[in-house]
């Protein structure tokens, strides 16, 4: 990467002066691959993020392998990931056997995925909403109790392929009540991408939750993903979600060009004088890296920019 490539670095006022970056590449981003990624590659992926500066990065998901076979190797990851010192790797668990496989690798950071919406909850965990937060209720208190943290997802927060778009009232209970459940954390997934600037402000305000404990997750399937995050930030987020060389996708929506790229926001950020503690450089060749395992080039705007002037 030339000096040149680099932005410009002018803030504006009201941002946050740093941002968590919460990478979810190494399991949003691969669980959709219908090709089996080898775990050593899996490994060297997440050591390769990890050494371009990213310090959370959700590794993998303990739900079961019928459900997600590219996620299969949980037990085989984890370990290969114990040398990496100063890294948080939370991980997915959608019920209280998958939160005991994690809890016996001694994982300490847990997440689990509900939906703000009756039609996604029943396609994704075939159950209503009150039904899967019954069910989460003993897996956050399970995990709390064992000393984990609890990261809640609340997917479809904006619209729905079948509901269309979502009340704003609708996300905001829904999202109080698996917060409520004693989540740590509650990202807001634009799960089909179909959010704009307004629809975020709209729902961040109507939030009755601690803005420090809320973060965003954007798909960028109508190239909004970069402008909904600015919104956000704006509100006072300061965790953004993104997947290394946008990585992954939305099987509900055959348009969605997958999870905001890590690259992209990361350029962002530079450019507002917003610390990430990333090096845009390592990460830029970490996701050319993969996307030459998986044998296609990243969708990632910056990835393509920076790697055309190599």
């Amino acid at each position: 990467m030339t000096a040149a490539a680099l932005p410009m670095s002018l803030p504006l006022a009201g941002l946050p002066r740093s941002v968590l970056i919460h990478e979810v590449g190494a399991r949003d981003g691969l669980q959709n691959e219908k090709a089996t990624v080898p775990t050593a590659v899996k490994a060297e992926f997440v050591h390769r993020l990890a050494g371009a500066g990213l310090r959370t990065i959700e590794a993998t998901s303990f739900v079961h392998p019928k459900w997600v076979p590219q996620l299969a190797d949980a037990e085989q990851l984890m370990p290969l990931l114990e040398d990496l010192r100063g890294v948080r790797f939370p991980v997915l668990v959608p019920n209280e056997r998958g939160l005991d496989r994690a809890l016996a690798l001694g994982v300490r950071e847990v997440a689990v995925f509900g939906s703000a919406t009756e039609s996604f909850a029943k396609a994704n965990l075939n159950r209503t909403v009150d039904e899967s937060l019954a069910m989460f209720e003993p897996v956050v208190a399970k995990a709390r109790a064992s000393g984990a943290t609890v990261r809640g997802y609340l997917s479809m927060c904006f619209g729905d392929p079948w509901e269309g778009p979502v009340p704003v009232a609708q996300v905001a209970g829904v999202a109080r009540r698996l917060f409520d459940l004693g989540c740590d954390e509650l990202s807001l997934g634009d799960t089909i991408g179909v959010a704009t600037p307004g629809h975020v402000v709209a729902l961040l305000e109507a939030l009755d939750i601690p803005v420090d404990q809320i973060a965003v997750h954007f798909h960028d399937t109508y190239g909004q993903a970069l402008s909904n995050t600015l919104a956000a930030l704006q509100q006072g987020v300061s965790i953004v979600d993104a997947s290394a060389g946008g990585l992954g996708g939305c099987p509900y929506a055959k348009s969605a060009t997958g999870n905001l790229a890590t690259e992209d926001l990361v350029w962002m950020l530079d450019g507002l004088g917003i610390e990430t503690g990333v090096d845009l450089n390592r990460l830029t060749a970490t996701s050319v890296w993969m996307a030459e395992q998986l044998g296609r080039p990243s969708p990632s705007r910056t990835v393509r920019a920076l790697s055309h002037e190599e």
